[in-house]
């Protein structure tokens, strides 16, 4: 099973949350961080990380000018300007290449051959029994799906060879590296707050998620802070809310010190072992056993 922990906006505590279900999780686990631009999950689960560290490329074109006939249909084919003609000379944008292979494969005179673009580099590592997956997107890189999909890659070989759960920080908001890390999740966790803003955010995440059509619930940070609103909207939506974390000075003291928050306290420790049971549940279908507001 795969349980995406997204968030509309950043600072929801999706990270803390993450790591805790991390720590609880009482089954074979790999903990993966896809937020590439900021990966911050090895912050609180600490992981010792191996020495194979690897680089992630993508595939982009190379000119070989003395083919090429300055014909111009590669020109016509790139839809993201990553090829222009002037006068007589072609030209490539390799940063600007997302990356298709149509001007390659649109080029008759083989004048286009195949290069790569250094996208990031992953890292792998391990925290007692549960295994670790990272990535951080090179410095200048525009785009951070393909890096994650080279991340999801391995994932997806350590699932079939070791037969692991995953749980997947994704990236805050709702835009295409957001949903890159959910779309092929069995569950969506969406960690939000009891604030006008965290409120308006959290819509923006469950209208964007919900086409994928994938069984999803929501955590509720810092509640006691706030409004009542977002348990009338989960109510009005039967959204289910799969746990809630209270606003606790303590919790915020761990945070700043990098702690595992379901290590703070009992109270704590049992908010995510039920939060467990209840992405169980909500994966299976069992609508009855997950706690409604």
């Amino acid at each position: 099973m795969k349980i995406s922990i997204a968030s509309g906006k950043g600072g929801t505590g999706k990270t803390t949350v993450t790591a805790s279900l991390a720590t609880v999780w009482d089954k074979p686990l790999l903990a993966v961080d896809l937020d590439v631009e900021e990966p911050n999950l090895h912050l609180f689960l600490h992981p010792e990380l191996s020495a194979d560290t690897e680089k992630a490329w993508m595939e982009v074109p190379v000119l070989d000018a003395e083919k090429c006939t300055l014909c111009g249909d590669c020109v016509e084919m790139c839809q993201f300007k990553a090829i222009s003609l002037m006068i007589s000379t072609l030209t490539l944008y390799p940063d600007m290449c997302h990356g298709c292979g149509g001007c390659m494969a649109i080029c008759n005179e083989g004048a286009l051959g195949k290069g790569q673009r250094e996208l990031g580099t992953i890292y792998k590592g391990r925290v007692g029994g549960t295994r670790f997956l990272s990535a951080t997107l090179r410095i200048g890189e525009a785009m951070s799906p393909p890096l994650m999909e080279a991340v999801k890659k391995k994932m997806e070989d350590i699932i079939s060879r070791e037969g692991r759960d995953a749980v997947i920080d994704a990236p805050p908001g709702v835009s295409c590296p957001a949903l890159c890390a959910v779309m092929e999740s069995d569950v969506i966790v969406l960690v939000a707050d009891a604030t006008p803003f965290g409120l308006h955010d959290f819509k923006l995440a469950w209208e964007s998620f919900s086409p994928l059509d994938k069984p999803m619930g929501v955590v509720i940070n810092r509640a006691g802070m706030g409004t009542r609103e977002i348990y009338t909207f989960c109510r009005e939506n039967a959204i289910p809310i799969l746990a809630e974390i209270p606003f606790d000075r303590k919790i915020a003291e761990a945070y700043s010190q990098g702690r595992i928050i379901a290590e703070v306290s009992t109270e704590l420790g049992t908010i995510f072992s039920s939060l467990q049971k209840n992405i169980r549940a909500l994966a299976a279908g069992d609508e009855e056993e997950v706690g409604h507001a």
